[in-house]
């Protein structure tokens, strides 16, 4: 979901980076309320672990060509909230951006909105929906993290794609069902990864899945 520079406009990229900047400096101040000093350890540790998961490529089956990697903004907003989430992730997409050119410096802000912001907030709400429904238990945690995680590339791509079309880099009704049929794939191996590391966390340190304060 990482995008290049060539693919946004000069609007666009300056319109999502406005949006993304205001979006951080908001949620670093709403922050200063709502992350403890023992958890900065953690916010470090699981950005670590997100950064190289991101590092990994799958391929997709029947799509020849094809890979997709895990984002992680729904599992750090479990963890850490979607405050602290939404700055670690932002913080990767930034150092991959910087140092490993993954993804245009022009569309930094743009790959900041959409998945340091967009995928976090969007996949956080969508566990809690799920949770609410189901309670708060194992079964809760373990299908709301997969939903949400699903939920937050889905959602992130049609953004992402929404971006592509008004750049005029493809039709809406091209990128649109491309984009989102894609990354519904991806949202899979998403989805199967988050609820994997949730039940390793279940078992070893279940109080870090405690309710986050919002």
């Amino acid at each position: 979901m990482h995008m290049a520079n060539e693919l946004l406009s000069v609007p666009v990229a300056a319109g999502t980076l406005a949006i993304a900047a205001g979006g951080l400096g908001i949620i670093c101040r709403k922050a200063r309320q709502v992350i403890s000093s023992d958890k900065i350890a953690l916010m470090g540790i699981m950005g670590a672990f997100v950064f190289a998961a991101q590092m990994i490529n799958f391929q997709l089956p029947a799509m020849p060509g094809t890979s997709g990697h895990m984002v992680g903004a729904v599992l750090l907003a479990i963890i850490l909230g979607p405050h602290a989430g939404a700055i670690v992730i932002s913080s990767v997409v930034i150092i991959q951006c910087l140092i490993f050119q993954d993804g245009g410096l022009l569309a930094l802000g743009a790959n900041i909105f959409n998945m340091g912001l967009v995928a976090s907030f969007s996949g956080y709400y969508g566990y809690r929906l799920v949770t609410s429904v189901l309670g708060d238990g194992r079964r809760g945690k373990l299908v709301g993290g997969f939903i949400g995680a699903w939920s937050s590339v889905f959602v992130a791509s049609i953004v992402c794609a929404i971006e592509l079309a008004v750049s005029g880099a493809s039709p809406i009704g091209v990128v649109l069902p491309a984009m989102a049929g894609f990354h519904a794939l991806i949202g899979i191996g998403e989805g199967l990864i988050t609820g994997a590391v949730l039940s390793l966390v279940l078992v070893t340190r279940a109080d870090l899945l405690q309710l986050q304060r919002i």
